[in-house]
């Protein structure tokens, strides 16, 4: 007999006592979105190699050694997206959506060829919001807003938010120069991917890893020094509308995100939960990608976050989603078993949110216990034939030692009606 097939390396399996938690940060960031009046758009998870390259830049570690990328029937080089930025700035200038402001917003899985590891994966989701048309700082200050009062919605904690500036290009080549000149003469203390980058994408190398690189650019000259008015007074305006927001923020002079678009503002949440991969959300000002792909000058900011990195804090924080059920209709005896049925669809009819199990398939009355206990339900709803007789329904908490009432269906929609719009 052959060995069973297993999932690719990198790219899992989400189990449904897993799902709850993925609605719960799903349906709570729709929410939050459309309560700031971002419309969704959904894109296609492959689009042509070359997307990528322009945008990305053909000398970052995705273009270079993380996308999937291959050849299809037609000769065409396509990929599958490995970040959701590229394809909504595609997807805006395609279908003429930059004529005015557009707030946009979008979640689906991301393809990398990385080595995975916790927290990263080779399909990984995110959510992501990109804002065309808006040049002030108030716009950056709002996205930032928006995902603190994600994080507050989630319940959690600890989160640290790291910005900084990149400055406008002529700003960014003058520092690279001097970031250059500063790093060539210490080239021996620098690692081998850093040397690569020295004269390609220099300023990633003040983000290496690498402790040896780190000494170096622990005093390598700062991008914020190089900053000019215009990109001071935007940078100082975000900073103003956090100090007033009472968001607590750090400077980090050494932020520089992955991607070769970005410019002016950066910034970063952070966790000290989950090991090496501690970025959550990350984001940042890019003014110059949607001329780069085609489309006339627009600015443009946004963000994405990582749902699997935020489903395992919660996780960690003990915050679980809803119950997969709220209650499961046991039915014991041959015409209990006939109604049961048409009553959970009277149930249904009357709370169309009420997530309702029926027992299906005969068996004791402990055997159907077992089984409700088992499927997570708050109320077993015990239907037999003395219930039948008497039009009652008994119900039965599997959370509490409390006791078993008997209700009529009016008075039991009340009570489902109270405990699902109020659970705790």
């Amino acid at each position: 007999m052959s060995r069973y097939i297993q999932a690719i390396r990198g790219m899992h399996d989400i189990l449904p006592e897993a799902v709850a938690t993925w609605h719960r940060v799903e349906d709570t960031a729709r929410t939050i979105l459309a309560g700031y009046g971002y419309a969704e758009i959904r894109t296609p998870i492959i689009e042509v190699t070359d997307l990528f390259k322009r945008s990305i830049g053909e000398v970052t570690d995705i273009v270079e050694k993380e996308m999937y990328s291959f050849e299809d029937r037609n000769g065409d080089s396509l990929s599958l997206r490995p970040e959701g930025t590229a394809s909504c700035v595609r997807a805006a200038i395609e279908h003429g959506l930059l004529v005015q402001p557009q707030r946009l917003w979008y979640r689906g899985p991301m393809f990398r060829h990385e080595r995975p590891q916790r927290g990263r994966y080779r399909q990984f989701n995110q959510i992501g919001a990109e804002v065309f048309g808006l040049t002030g700082p108030d716009i950056d200050l709002e996205l930032i807003l928006l995902t603190a009062r994600l994080w507050r919605a989630l319940g959690l904690k600890g989160l640290r938010l790291e910005i900084n500036s990149l400055g406008d290009p002529e700003e960014r080549r003058l520092y690279r120069e001097q970031l250059v000149t500063y790093l060539q003469a210490r080239r021996e203390h620098l690692d081998a991917e850093s040397l690569r980058r020295l004269h390609t994408n220099p300023l990633r190398v003040l983000d290496s890893k690498h402790p040896e690189t780190q000494k170096v650019v622990a005093d390598a000259p700062t991008l914020m020094d190089h900053l000019g008015e215009e990109s001071l007074a935007h940078f100082h305006g975000i900073r103003y509308g956090l100090d007033q927001a009472g968001i607590p923020y750090q400077i980090n002079p050494r932020l520089v995100r992955g991607l070769d678009y970005y410019n002016r503002t950066v910034f970063e949440w952070i966790t000290e939960d989950l090991g090496a991969q501690g970025t959550v959300c990350a984001g940042g000002r890019y003014d110059g990608l949607v001329e780069q792909l085609g489309g006339r000058a627009t600015p443009a900011v946004g963000f994405a976050l990582g749902l699997e990195r935020l489903v395992e804090l919660l996780a960690l924080a003990g915050h679980a989603g809803e119950p997969a059920v709220h209650a499961y209709l046991v039915a014991v005896g041959d015409q209990a078993q006939l109604e049961a049925p048409i009553l959970a669809e009277r149930l249904r009819d009357a709370l169309p949110r009420l997530r309702l199990m029926s027992h299906c398939g005969g068996g004791s009355f402990k055997s159907q216990f077992k089984k409700a206990d088992k499927s997570g339900a708050t109320f077993a709803l015990v239907l037999g034939e003395a219930e039948l007789a008497q039009g009652i329904v008994g119900v039965k908490p599997l959370r509490d030692d409390s006791g078993q009432q008997e209700l009529g269906f009016d008075d039991l929609v009340d009570f489902l009606t109270r405990e699902i719009e109020n659970p705790d």
